[in-house]
Parts: C-alpha cells; structure tokens; sequence
C-alpha cells in the first residue's frame, strides 16, 4: 500500500493480482486497485478528472485519461473521505502506474492537480 499527500488530498493505492481473470498462457494480467482520496482541507473539493500513465514490464506505455472516477464526480467536504476499486490490465506480469485527478475547491471555485502515488502491481510468485 502506498499513499501521499498532495494540494491536502490525501491519496492511498492498494493492488490486488486477479488470477481468476487473468490468462498467462495468452500473456493477460489482470490486477485490481482500492483508491481512498481524503479531503484534508478546509473546503470541500470535487473530482473532475483523472489521468493515468500505465507502464507495463516489456517497455509499454500508454495513457488513460478521462471525466471522474469508475463513473462518478465525487465531492468531499472536509475530513471527508471516498474510495473506489477499478482495474488495469498488462501484458506481463509486473508494471506500474501513476497519475493525477484534476480537483476542484467549491468554495473559490479554483481548480487543481492532486498526484496519484506511483505504485506497482506484479504477480505475486514475482514478489520472491
């Protein structure tokens, strides 16, 4: 599990291997991510968007971006905090990801760029 803090969100990754969806022999990994974001300020903040940067163990890269999170826009009121699972796919059996959610503080109506902690998903008989 990893976590960080920035522009005071607070955000924590936990990775899960899916062996029951993935498909080694057709070089398909399928890994689960738990996502908590913590409102530390004093005003509440919405999530508009997010942007992921995906890097796979065999050299792929690619990006993902797009409006919310898992289909929604949350707003968190301070000390609030939300959490969602999703999931990314590989072609190898170790990769890593990182990114940011575009925010916004309802009270200035600003907007913001809080970081998603790199983190790594790998299949667990790799972890040796």
């Amino acid at each position: 599990m990893v976590s960080m803090i920035s522009e005071g969100v607070e955000v924590t990754v936990e990775t899960f291997f899916q062996q029951d969806y993935s498909n080694p022999m057709q070089s398909e990994y399928m890994f689960a991510y738990r996502i908590a974001i913590e409102n530390h300020n004093s005003f509440p903040v919405k999530l508009h968007r997010r942007h992921w940067h995906i890097f796979d163990s065999n050299g792929t890269y690619r990006e993902v971006e797009g409006e919310g999170v898992v289909g929604v826009q949350p707003v968190l009121s301070p000390g609030e905090k939300y959490q969602y699972v999703s999931g990314c796919n590989l072609r190898t059996e170790m990769g890593r990801m990182h990114g940011t959610y575009q925010m916004e503080n309802l009270n200035s109506k600003n907007f913001f760029e809080v970081n998603i902690p790199p983190f790594e998903m790998f299949v667990p008989f790799k972890n040796n």
